[in-house]
């Protein structure tokens, strides 16, 4: 099943309407024009969302800044033409992407920042539901990837999955007579060695430290299987200690925090 954005944002704006804006539907018939404007230092994410919301409702849009662009206080977004009272109907929905997608992007681009250009910073699945697509895009914006936005898109072995099967040999072996590229997460040297071997596509360190995964990365040279797979750090890091985990040689690093503690970038809509 494929995803529809502009489906997604009329049930956004639709959450927020109701049955109807009351305060709008008060105000005089005119057409205004209005510009969104930043309040703070950020990468732009969400404008072509908010320019779809307006679109909803028959105002006319024009993005002055495009995603992906450096911001700074007081400069302008972009342009919204319209009646008053559908502009501002359509007022809270709009920057409230902006906000969000902004402050998941310019959080995304510090961390990258931090390390080398090698390592890749990876979305993971902790996002608010309904959000999954605007937040991995957002990753992306700021400089990160989106790794599976779904949990059709690759087998990703994990402890409970583990847990319930009471073994991980017996999982990869199932995996393997059905897909040719699948992960697994580890929590020790020995069982990242045991994916390796069997052809894991991405071995996810869950909860290693830096030194852990400077020895684990000697021995899978040491064995041979370094080049056959992708190592991804995961679980406990941050802006503080990214750098460490940049240093180990790790191929990716996922980071929850992103996503599901997005601090949102200050926007408004003037008239």
């Amino acid at each position: 099943m494929s995803f529809n954005p502009k489906k997604q944002l009329s049930q956004f704006l639709a959450e927020d309407i109701g049955k109807g804006d009351i305060t709008s539907a008060l105000l005089s018939k005119k057409k205004i024009s209005v510009k969104i404007i930043s309040r703070e230092k950020a990468i732009l994410a969400g404008s072509k969302y908010a320019k779809e919301i307006f679109k909803l409702k028959g105002c006319e849009s024009k993005i002055i800044t495009k995603d992906g662009s450096k911001i700074k206080p007081n400069q302008t977004i972009m342009k919204v033409t319209g009646d008053a009272n559908k502009i501002l109907t359509c007022e809270r929905t709009a920057l409230n992407i902006i906000t969000r997608m902004s402050g998941i992007a310019t959080q995304t681009n510090e961390l990258v920042k931090k390390i080398p250009n090698k390592t890749k910073i990876y979305a993971t699945r902790k996002t608010a539901p309904g959000l999954r697509y605007f937040d991995k895009e957002a990753v992306e914006i700021g400089g990160g990837k989106k790794h599976r936005l779904r949990l059709d898109e690759m087998v990703m072995i994990k402890d409970n999955h583990i847990a319930v099967e009471n073994s991980i040999s017996s999982l990869i072996k199932k995996t393997k007579k059905k897909y040719k590229k699948f992960e697994v997460e580890v929590e020790n040297t020995e069982d990242a060695v045991l994916a390796a071997k069997e052809g894991a596509t991405i071995i996810m360190l869950d909860n290693f430290s830096p030194t852990q995964i400077i020895k684990t990365i000697a021995v899978l040279k040491n064995k041979k299987l370094r080049k056959n797979v992708l190592l991804e750090a995961s679980g406990g890091i941050n802006s503080k200690n990214i750098s460490k985990y940049g240093k180990t040689g790790v191929d990716i690093i996922s980071i929850g925090s992103i996503t599901n503690s997005v601090k949102g970038i200050d926007v408004s809509l003037e008239i």
